[in-house]
């Protein structure tokens, strides 16, 4: 929290997304493995090849990365120690797409999904969709503002409830100013 909210401008540097979100998505797999040999899921990537360089500071949105890719793992593992259903794979995907001038990630799992309440509130400070203990509620709240504050994009949410939730970024493919940080004060 103390590195993101300095005052002074980080820098932006032209990105492929595709490797970027795709070295996240299995760094962090990789590692929740580590801590727990029976964790499996299935990772599917589809990358945009058409995908140029996009202008981002690659630490922050590695933060909006590590944050997602965490609520992915975490609500497939959930559901797959409710499951009752023997068939169910748990799943995360990946998907990169150029839109006119925009770019897009995509981060879907096929986890439990989110409640209507869950999603008019998913953005806001404090709220955590995880069991008390498992979260702080700054995850998606920090994500939301380095995304739309900092690189003057979109950060969205798709949900059906007992099938999916799908996280959905976009990114000015030109650099746009970005606004200072939301101060708590």
């Amino acid at each position: 929290m103390l590195d993101y909210s300095s005052t002074g401008p980080a820098q932006r540097q032209p990105t492929d997304l595709n490797v970027l979100a795709n070295e996240y998505m299995r760094f962090l797999y990789n590692d929740l493995r580590l801590k727990n040999r029976h964790f499996n899921t299935a990772l599917f990537c589809y990358p945009d090849e058409t995908l140029p360089p996009v202008p981002v500071v690659r630490q922050e949105l590695g933060r909006v990365l590590i944050s997602l890719f965490t609520n992915a793992f975490h609500a497939v593992h959930q559901r797959q120690r409710q499951a009752t259903e023997e068939e169910y794979v748990p799943q995360v995907t990946l998907r990169t797409r150029l839109l006119a001038d925009q770019a897009e990630i995509r981060v879907r799992d096929n986890g439990p999904g989110l409640s209507e309440d869950s999603l008019a509130d998913i953005f806001q400070r404090f709220y955590s969709s995880k069991p008390d203990g498992e979260g702080v509620g700054l995850g998606l709240w920090v994500s939301y503002d380095i995304i739309t504050r900092g690189h003057g994009g979109t950060l969205g949410v798709e949900s059906k409830f007992g099938e999916y939730t799908e996280f959905i970024i976009t990114l000015p493919l030109q650099a746009k100013p970005a606004l200072p940080p939301l101060r708590t004060n």
